[in-house]
C-alpha cells in the first residue's frame, strides 16, 4: 500500500500560469501575478476582501451579490424562480406578471431560501490527513478523511456559530474549511415578468446575441429588519466598454478538467448517455403534464425550465466529450505526464501508476451504476415527498450516531440547512407528485427489469397504480406530520405507517449497501489516486494552478469582446457579432417572430416602447471563465463596481466543464445601464432603482422617442 500524498503548501500556493483568461481562481490563491502581467492590475487584499464579502451563494445552487447597505441582494430571475413560483399562491402568478414591492412591508419571505456569505478560507489538509495513517486500506483512508471532515466542521460551527464546509480540492491533494454566515430570512423585492426575464426561451438559451433580464432582488432580514450591511457592492451607471477588463465573483458548480481519462470516458459512455436520457424524457413528461391545463402550466413551470436548461447544458458538455480533438488534447497532457512518471524510477517507486487505480474505480463504478443512481440517489422515486420520505428515513439512523460516523449529509454542521428544507412552508402539489413519481418508478422498471428490490417494491402493481396510492395516501405533505417524525426519530419512523416512508424502508439496505460500495472503492480511490495524479501535474508543469469548480467562491477574469460565430450556434457562421446588445434589439428580435411566444416581449415593454431610451445597451459578453453555479454572479470592474450580471454563457462555452477556449467561447451578462433602464422607465421601480445608486434620479423632460412618438415624464419616485 502507498504511504498517503502529502502537498507541499509552498507548492501550491505558487500562482499558476493558465491560458488566456482562463482559471476560476481561489480566493485565497488569487491569480494576482497573472492580472499584472496582463492587465496591469493590481488585486489588493482590500478589493478581493470586500468582493468576498460583497458576493452571495444561494443554496439552491446560484450565486449573487449584496448591492445596497440594507440588505439588497441581487441574482437572476432563473436563480430566484423557485421562491417566485412558490410565492405564487392564492390565485396569483407572480410568474407571468412579475413582482414589485414599493415598500418594505410588501417584501414576501422565501419558504426555504437559505443564502451563504463566506467569511473565511482555513486550510485544514493536514487535520483530514492525520487520521489517513500508513498501512490503512484505501476504504478506511476514505472512511478516515470523512470522519475528519465532519469532526472539523462540527467544531467549527460550535466555535464560531457560522455554516462549517470541508472542501474537497484537486480530488483530495488538499482541504479547505469555509465558513459561512447564513441568511434564511429571505424577502423578494422585484422580479420581471418571465417572458422578459427569458426572452427567446429554450431556443435562445445559451445562444447570442441575447436580449434577457433575467434579474431579481432580493432582501436578507435579521431580527425582522433588514440587516445592516458594511460590504456590497456600488452600482456602476456607465456599464463597459470593448475590451475592458471586468471580474466575476460567484460559485461555479462543477468542472472536469483535472479529470483522468478514465474519468472521462466514464463520463461520456456511461455517466452522460443515462442522464441525457433521464433529462430528455422527464422534459416530455413536464411538457405533456402542463399542456393539460393552465394550473398544470404553473405547477411544473420551475421543473420544465430546470429540466429544459439542464438538457441543453448536458448536450452542449456532452458535444465536448464527443469530441476528438478536445479528447485527444487530454489524453496527450495524460499520457506526457504519465511517461515523465513511467521514465523515473524513485517517483514511480514513490506514485505507482494511479491512472490505473482510478480506471478500476471506473470500472467499479459501471457495474453499480444502476443501482446506484436509482435507489441512493433516488431518480426512482422522484419528487418532493419521496425526498422527504427519504430524509426522514436516513435522519432516524443517522442522528443517534456519533457525528463523525454519520454519512456526510446528516452531520451536525449540515443538519440546519438540511431541517429549513425539510420543515419548508412551500407548497406541494400532489397531481405533478403522483406524475412524477409514476414516470420515476416506470423508468426504474424499464432500466433494471430483473432487479428483485424493484419488484419487492412494485408488489404487483404497475408504476401509475404504486404512485397513486403512495401519493394519495400520504400525509408527508403536511408540515406537521413531517416534524413529529423528525422528532421522534427511530421510534417513530418505526411505527409510522406512511407509505411513502415504507417504501423508503424497502430499498435502504440496497441503498446503503450500493453507498457504501461507492465511498470505499470509488469515491476513496479517487480521492487517493487523483491527489497523485495533482501532485505529479505540479512536479512535472512545476506550477499549480486553479482547482476544479466545487460550488465554492471564486474569482473569474476577463475582457468584454465580440467574436464571429462559427455556426455551432442559431447564427449564421461567418457573422460578426459585437460584444453588446440594446433594448431596441429586444424588440427588433420579437419583431422578427411575429412577437410570438417564446418571443413575444412582456406588455409592460410594449406599452412603455415610447419612453424607453431604446439604445441602451441590454447584454454582453466577456471572456470570463464560467460554468453552472455562476447564474448570477456580479460582473465587477476595476474599481469594483457591479457592471453587470452573469446569466448565461454561448453554446462554444459549454465544453468549458472540460477544457477552456475564449477563441468563440463567452459568459454573457446583464448590462447594469439596461437593468436601471428597465427599472425606471418600463417598471416604475423608482424606489428599487434610487437604492441602488444611492441617489435619486431627475424627472426627464418630453423627448421625442426614435420612432417619433411623444415621450411622457416619468411618474415620481415613491
Amino acid at each position: 500500500m502507498r504511504r498517503p500524498i502529502l502537498i507541499l503548501c509552498a507548492l501550491l500556493c505558487l500562482a499558476g500560469v493558465a491560458a488566456a483568461d482562463e482559471g476560476m481562481w481561489l480566493f485565497n490563491v488569487p491569480p494576482t501575478a497573472q492580472l499584472k502581467s496582463q492587465y496591469g492590475f493590481d488585486l489588493t487584499k482590500a478589493w478581493l476582501q470586500h468582493t468576498q464579502l460583497s458576493s452571495v451563494r444561494f443554496n439552491n445552487g446560484g450565486s449573487g451579490s449584496f448591492v445596497s447597505p440594507d440588505g439588497l441582494t441581487f441574482t437572476n430571475h432563473h436563480v430566484g424562480s423557485e421562491c417566485i413560483q412558490q410565492l405564487s399562491t392564492g390565485g396569483k402568478d407572480y410568474l407571468k406578471t412579475g413582482f414589485n414591492a414599493k415598500t418594505q412591508a410588501e417584501e414576501a419571505k422565501c419558504p426555504d431560501l437559505e443564502l451563504n456569505v463566506l467569511q473565511e478560507i482555513e486550510d485544514v489538509t493536514a487535520k483530514v490527513n492525520v487520521p489517513a495513517k500508513p498501512g490503512l486500506s484505501v476504504a478506511d483512508q476514505g472512511q478516515a478523511q470523512r470522519a475528519a471532515m465532519s469532526t472539523i466542521e462540527q467544531q467549527c460551527a460550535a466555535e464560531t456559530k457560522l455554516r462549517c464546509d470541508v472542501i474537497t480540492l484537486y480530488s483530495g491533494a488538499m482541504y479547505h474549511l469555509y465558513k459561512y454566515k447564513k441568511y434564511t430570512d429571505v424577502r423578494l423585492v422585484f422580479a420581471p415578468e418571465f417572458d422578459a426575464a427569458f426572452f427567446g426561451g429554450d431556443p435562445d438559451n445559451f445562444e447570442y446575441p441575447r436580449y434577457d433580464l433575467d434579474v431579481c432582488f432580493f432582501r436578507v432580514y435579521e431580527n425582522d429588519k433588514p440587516a445592516h450591511l458594511d460590504n456590497y457592492l456600488k452600482w456602476s451607471t456607465a456599464g463597459v466598454k470593448d475590451g475592458d477588463l471586468i471580474f466575476v465573483s460567484g460559485n461555479p458548480g462543477s468542472t472536469s478538467r483535472l479529470n483522468t481519462m478514465a474519468q472521462l470516458e466514464f463520463l461520456r459512455d456511461t455517466g452522460y448517455p443515462l442522464l441525457l436520457y433521464r433529462l430528455a424524457r422527464r422534459d416530455a413528461l413536464l411538457k405533456k403534464f402542463g399542456a393539460e391545463s393552465n394550473d398544470n402550466a404553473l405547477i411544473a413551470h420551475e421543473d420544465l425550465f430546470s429540466v429544459e436548461n439542464s438538457l441543453k447544458a448536458i448536450r452542449g458538455e456532452n458535444a465536448g466529450l464527443v469530441d476528438k480533438a478536445l479528447m485527444a488534447k487530454k489524453s496527450a497532457e495524460e499520457s506526457k505526464m504519465r511517461q515523465a512518471i513511467a521514465s523515473d524510477a524513485a517517483k514511480k517507486a514513490e506514485f505507482g501508476d494511479p491512472w490505473a487505480e482510478i480506471a478500476k474505480a471506473m470500472d467499479a463504478e459501471k457495474q453499480i451504476y444502476l443501482p446506484l443512481t436509482y435507489f441512493e440517489r433516488r431518480a426512482g422515486f422522484s419528487g418532493d415527498l419521496a425526498s422527504f420520505a427519504r430524509i426522514l428515513v436516513r435522519a432516524s439512523e443517522e442522528r443517534p450516531k456519533p457525528n463523525a460516523d454519520r454519512l456526510r449529509e446528516y452531520r451536525d454542521s449540515t443538519l440546519p440547512s438540511l431541517e429549513q428544507d425539510l420543515f419548508s412552508t412551500a407548497p406541494i402539489y400532489k397531481s405533478l407528485e403522483r406524475t412524477e413519481l409514476a414516470d420515476s418508478l416506470a423508468e426504474m422498471k424499464e432500466k433494471m427489469p430483473d432487479n428483485a428490490i424493484v419488484s419487492r417494491v412494485l408488489e404487483g402493481k404497475t408504476p401509475a397504480e404504486l404512485a397513486q396510492y403512495l401519493i394519495d395516501n400520504t400525509k408527508l405533505d403536511d408540515v406537521a406530520v413531517r416534524k413529529q417524525l423528525y422528532e421522534g426519530g427511530k421510534a417513530a419512523i418505526a411505527a409510522s405507517s406512511d407509505p411513502l416512508i415504507l417504501a423508503m424502508q424497502a430499498i435502504e439496505p440496497e441503498a446503503r449497501a450500493v453507498r457504501k460500495q461507492y465511498d470505499d472503492e470509488i469515491d476513496a480511490v479517487v480521492r487517493q489516486d487523483g491527489a497523485a495524479v495533482a501532485k505529479i501535474r505540479f512536479a512535472t508543469e512545476g506550477t499549480a494552478s486553479y482547482p476544479d469548480a466545487t460550488f465554492t467562491l471564486r474569482l473569474s477574469y476577463g475582457v468584454t469582446r465580440g467574436y464571429t460565430e462559427n455556426g455551432e450556434g442559431t447564427t449564421p457562421k461567418g457573422t460578426k457579432l459585437p460584444y453588446f446588445t440594446t433594448v431596441r434589439g429586444a424588440f427588433d428580435h420579437a419583431a422578427e417572430h411575429g412577437n410570438k411566444d417564446p418571443y413575444k416581449l412582456a406588455d409592460s415593454w410594449t406599452k412603455k416602447k415610447s419612453r424607453i431610451k431604446l439604445d441602451t445597451p441590454l447584454n454582453a459578453v466577456e471572456t470570463a471563465d464560467i460554468i453552472g453555479g455562476n447564474s448570477g454572479s456580479p460582473v465587477i470592474n476595476r474599481a469594483g463596481e457591479l457592471v453587470g450580471i452573469i446569466f448565461d454563457g454561448n453554446i462554444q462555452s459549454l465544453p468549458w466543464n472540460f477544457v477552456y477556449d475564449d477563441s468563440i467561447g463567452r459568459s454573457i451578462h446583464v448590462d447594469s445601464r439596461g437593468i436601471l433602464e428597465a427599472l425606471r422607465d418600463i417598471y416604475s421601480a423608482n424606489s428599487l432603482a434610487n437604492e441602488l445608486t444611492g441617489k435619486a434620479h431627475p424627472t426627464p423632460p418630453e423627448r421625442s422617442s426614435a420612432n417619433g412618438s411623444k415621450i411622457r415624464k416619468s411618474p415620481p419616485a415613491y
